[in-house]
């Protein structure tokens, strides 16, 4: 292929591959995995504690394991064969998901209600389960994060790469939404065997779409294992820690084929972390007559210890994320245990009951519809009356300011809660109803929603942005990783309050759950603090030239 060829690869052409495959797998995902607690509880007999561990394990897969598939994509095979190749894994967990509801003899016997005599599943049974679950993870896993960069990478401005990652999140959540409702319907009212054999036909054309654009695609070519070279400039400046360093460019190995239009090319290593700089140092014998390195452990080059040095500087803004996202994934759980002891009833007189499992919706929905006034509308008008755009970290720091506003609104809506119940006598009652409406929940994940629009997309551009060349898929995989650790760690806080404090009881009428809330926002409050000194002391490493065209998506 030539090199006009080469060129005409990429951009808006691809996109509609790329977010069709981003929507069509989420569909999928969210289709088996939405249901998951209902599905182990009434077609496996397993207890609602084990299925709600079994939930978060899965939960805890999805939301970590990215990271690998990243690793994949920017050491060895790229991401297109990891997205391919993952998406094809889910499908087939998804299908042993399918046979599990359809085949009878792949599930214990229906346990009646009241009964105590239910058969538990067999060894079969479970490895059956477990293997497509584990499948269905994993794939979904390396694929969904591993698309973000690679639609990234279609776009030669950063403009345009902020566009699609906002897309992007808006596709996701979206995709989120219908499956969290539209196909968890059909496995509560039609049958399990119908509600996953749509998520695998989902899968089937999501996979199906992002071949159809493997001529359009730009790939990028992988360039070796980034961790390994991280490695070396550690162990080359451990090695030469007791050298002299220089202020001259010629004492530091640049490479053999040194770039120097490069925006990343750097005559001698930045000042910071100096003691870095002894791994690009050259000493005797660390090259060969012909200019390469002789030994690998030794000697690295400028760009390799400045992209760790990149990594070092950027790390203290992504602990902040791992904190910013613990109090959502507190106020998560803790509202839909508030809307089982609410009524969720459309009105009055109406039969029909919001499922409380479905309240998480309502974040779903806030975040895609501000997503889209947020990049049509709100940027936009924002850079006609400040003639500059919005910077990443103002971004994301407004979306810190929202997430500790949601708990506040929590805490307050709760407290209104609790004083309805007080007031009936119903604080030492279990399985009542307290005389509000659920829908007063509504606010605080509507603010939350808006907040996720505002720190979400602006989390995986700036990764994705200021993480090295080599590792653009290991930056928006990044970004699952803290939400997954988050995750774990709002269950221990969890635990730490009930073990220290009465404010979360069985019965959360007799509790005090705004407390716990007051507490979210305490934590999100410091951690805020923490964010905007990072965010102050931060510089931009990979910023190109702001754009006056009026280019269009």
């Amino acid at each position: 292929m030539d090199e006009a060829a080469r060129t005409r690869r990429g951009g808006w052409t691809t996109f509609p591959f790329i977010i069709g495959t981003m929507g069509c797998l989420t569909l999928a995902a969210g289709g088996w995995v939405a249901n998951l607690i209902v599905y182990l509880i009434e077609e496996f007999n397993i207890k609602s504690i084990n299925a709600a561990k079994i939930y978060n394990f899965v939960n805890g897969s999805i939301t970590l394991f990215p990271i690998v598939g990243a690793i994949i994509a920017d050491s060895f095979v790229g991401c297109f064969s990891v997205i391919w190749f993952s998406s094809l894994i889910s499908l087939l967990g998804t299908l042993l998901l399918v046979l599990t509801a359809a085949i009878k003899h792949l599930r214990p016997p229906t346990c009646e209600n009241g009964s105590s005599e239910c058969k538990y599943p067999s060894h079969l049974q479970f490895a059956i389960l477990y293997l497509g679950l584990a499948l269905a993870s994993l794939g979904t896993a390396g694929a969904r994060f591993t698309i973000a960069p690679m639609g990234a990478d279609q776009f030669d401005s950063s403009k345009h790469q902020g566009i699609f990652f906002n897309w992007y999140i808006f596709t996701m959540y979206s995709a989120t939404v219908i499956s969290s409702t539209a196909i968890v319907y059909v496995q509560d009212n039609v049958s399990w065997a119908w509600g996953f054999s749509l998520c695998a036909m989902a899968n089937v054309f999501g996979l199906v779409v992002f071949l159809s654009g493997s001529r359009f695609y730009r790939i990028v070519k992988t360039q070796g294992s980034p961790f390994k070279s991280l490695a070396q400039v550690i162990v080359g400046a451990i090695n030469k820690r007791r050298m002299v360093l220089s202020d001259k460019s010629e004492d530091y190995y640049h490479g053999l084929h040194e770039d120097r239009s490069h925006k990343t090319a750097a005559k001698i290593p930045t000042p910071f972390f100096r003691f870095l700089n002894r791994a690009a140092l050259i000493t005797e014998g660390d090259t060969t007559p012909g200019g390469s390195i002789a030994k690998q452990w030794k000697l690295s080059t400028v760009q390799q210890v400045d992209d760790l040095k990149s990594l070092v500087k950027i790390f203290p803004l992504w602990s902040t994320g791992v904190f910013l996202c613990t109090p959502l994934a507190i106020q998560l759980s803790l509202a839909i245990i508030q809307a089982l002891t609410m009524d969720r009833r459309l009105h009055g007189g109406s039969h029909f009951r919001i499922p409380a499992g479905s309240m998480p919706v309502f974040i779903l929905i806030s975040t895609s519809v501000s997503i889209f006034i947020i990049d049509r509308l709100l940027f936009p008008l924002w850079e006609k009356l400040t003639k500059r755009p919005l910077t990443l970290l103002q971004r994301i720091g407004i979306g810190h300011a929202l997430t500790i506003i949601s708990m506040a609104v929590s805490a307050v809506v709760e407290l209104k809660r609790l004083n309805i119940a007080h007031s009936r006598n119903l604080q030492n009652q279990t399985n009542v109803v307290v005389p509000i409406s659920a829908f007063w929940l509504v606010p605080q994940l509507a603010i939350a929603g808006l907040g996720e629009a505002f720190h979400f997309p602006g989390q995986v551009a700036l990764y994705y942005q200021e993480f090295p060349e080599s590792m653009k898929s290991t930056s928006t995989a990044a970004v699952a990783m803290f939400i997954g650790i988050a995750f774990y760690i709002s269950n221990a806080l969890i635990d730490l309050v009930r073990r220290v404090t009465g404010w979360l009881p069985d019965n959360i009428n007799n509790g005090r759950l705004d407390n716990v809330y007051w507490l979210c926002c305490i934590v999100g409050g410091l951690n805020f603090v923490y964010y905007i000194a990072c965010a102050t002391l931060y510089k931009y490493q990979n910023v190109e030239e702001p754009e006056h065209d009026c280019n269009k998506s």
